[in-house]
């Protein structure tokens, strides 16, 4: 796995000895235990008086958010200040009132009663006044995180309400990435709550890397440093706690509590053996249930991210969705590249390159490994992958992907066939060859 130097001369592992943990790679937690652990933490933390602005992912990660956020709440309501929640989405789209109540736990119009003196904000990543600009990193320093790949001045802009308050809380799971290696702590900043500008540089480069190269490593790899460069100029004080849960359902593993760096670095080692499944032999045929929290191909191609290092060269990945009617509610110019490999766009670069780099970057995540001959204009993909959801067929073919009837899907039959892997709850455990 290609790694770089971080951005200190301490390594995960080093980090990792500064966190608290409860639990641990065995067994689950009790929401009684996760509730005293999360208090305990924060009251032995500096933040009488402080205001605080707490990061939470929005509902395509699988966690109890509203166990974790009640337990914080709980423990600095009447102590802080100022309370913020600010939900990451990325570029993702906004959550409704509703959708709020429900991802948090509380009842939509109705915030002040379960969560008094708290505000619930989206991050407004598409106006331009929700940014505060924090520098920038130069082009000489992302050429050497990047290890030579990309050179360029990165301005760093970040949600402001993270800059307007004394201490920046993380709230949210770790998983296995395709673009940065293992999510969760700073990533919750860029591209949580981050400007355009870093989002396109930063997946681009794990773009360039390759997922199935960069996907669940747990050291610090390009775009991880990266992050914690443009992380390095928030001038709050960095918290976390980063949770480790039960795919496919709301328990939990482990919370880990310290910096950023630190409880990413720990809880990171638990999903490393947590959230990976070995096959001892490639798979030829897989069917990725895509679950009802991803609303579109962009956010459910994680069914294939995840599954991509083990299928066999020539095999087929069908993401089963029958939920999902379109590719992207958020990025309508995927519909207009359709889904590539890497080099399809590197080999074409001037056609390409005033598109958002984030946009080529989950073309080429989707579409997994291939070469493409710009003398020819032949592209030979590794692996196919087929749409069974309710787009409709020319629209996947548009889009340079295959197309199933979900309907035509026999799941019970196709779990009987030797032949084809079924992945229920596809997008959080990541399959590799052992």
């Amino acid at each position: 796995m290609t790694t770089a130097p971080p951005t200190s001369e301490e390594s995960p592992e080093l980090a990792a000895r500064r966190a608290a943990r409860l639990g641990g790679t065995e067994g689950v937690l009790e929401p009684d235990a996760v509730t005293r652990f999360i208090a305990e933490q924060l009251d032995a933390a500096d933040l009488d008086g402080k205001s605080v602005c707490i990061i939470v992912p929005d509902a395509t990660r699988s966690c109890p958010m509203p166990l974790l956020l009640k337990a914080v709440h709980g423990a600095l309501h009447g102590r802080a200040s100022r309370l913020t929640t600010l939900v990451a989405l990325g570029t993702h789209q906004p959550m409704s009132e509703k959708a709020l109540g429900r991802h948090l736990g509380f009842t939509a119009g109705r915030l002040e009663e379960t969560y008094p003196g708290m505000a619930v904000v989206n991050h407004q990543w598409w106006d331009p006044g929700t940014f505060a600009n924090l520098g920038t990193i130069p082009a000489a320093r992302l050429e050497e995180l990047s290890e030579g790949r990309l050179s360029m001045d990165v301005p760093v802009l970040l949600n402001r309400a993270v800059v307007e308050h004394d201490v920046a809380l993380v709230v949210g799971p770790v998983l296995p990435h395709e673009v940065v290696g293992i999510s969760g702590g700073n990533k919750y900043f860029f591209p949580g709550v981050a400007g355009q500008a870093i989002i396109d540089v930063s997946h681009w480069l794990g773009a360039l890397i390759t997922s199935a190269e960069i996907i669940g490593t747990t050291g610090i790899t390009p775009v991880r440093a990266l992050i914690n460069e443009g992380a390095a100029l928030v001038p709050a004080r960095k918290l976390a706690f980063c949770v480790v849960g039960v795919s496919g359902s709301l328990d939990l593993h482990s919370v880990s509590f310290g910096d950023t760096l630190a409880a990413w670095a720990d809880a990171a080692q638990v999903c490393a053996a947590t959230h990976v499944t070995y096959l001892d032999e490639p798979v030829s045929r897989v069917i990725s249930i895509i679950p009802q929290m991803y609303e579109d191909i962009w956010t459910g191609a994680k069914g294939f991210y995840k599954l991509e290092p083990a299928v066999a060269d020539g095999g087929e990945v069908i993401l089963y969705a029958p939920h999902i009617t379109e590719i992207s509610t958020s990025h309508p110019e995927i519909n207009e590249i359709g889904y590539h490999c890497r080099d399809y766009f590197v080999k074409q670069w001037d056609r390409f390159k005033h598109v958002h780099w984030g946009t080529l970057a989950h073309s080429t995540h989707l579409r997994g490994a291939g070469t493409y001959d710009a003398v020819t204009g032949e592209e030979r993909l590794r692996v196919k992958v087929t749409l069974a959801t309710r787009i409709p067929e020319e629209v996947c073919h548009a889009a340079n992907l295959g197309y199933l009837d979900p309907d035509s899907i026999d799941l019970a039959a196709e779990e009987a066939d030797e032949e084809t892997l079924v992945v229920p709850n596809a997008g959080e455990v990541l399959f590799r060859l052992r």
